[in-house]
């Protein structure tokens, strides 16, 4: 996201000709774009994206679960977190 956002506001720059960006090559103004798809690329196929799902499902529904027990009056499970 860092990338798309670094992208546009090299865009915007570039376009109203401000600063020093004003004199860069388009290629170098783009460049960001190519990182956020050699890092979108990347993080699909080493499988990062589906473990950071997997744990933010794995918190919530943890979450959930210890919320259920404390209205049932339950302490919390302290199941060891991995």
């Amino acid at each position: 996201m860092l990338f798309l956002l670094l992208g546009l506001l090299g865009i915007g720059l570039k376009y109203f000709e401000v600063g020093m960006v004003a004199g860069w090559s388009w290629w170098i103004v783009l460049s960001p774009f190519a990182l956020a798809v050699a890092w979108w690329a990347w993080a699909d196929s080493s499988g990062y994206t589906k473990r950071k799902v997997i744990e933010r499902e794995e918190r919530r529904k943890q979450a959930r679960i210890d919320r259920q027990r404390s209205n049932m009056g339950l302490p919390p499970n302290n199941r060891p977190k991995r």
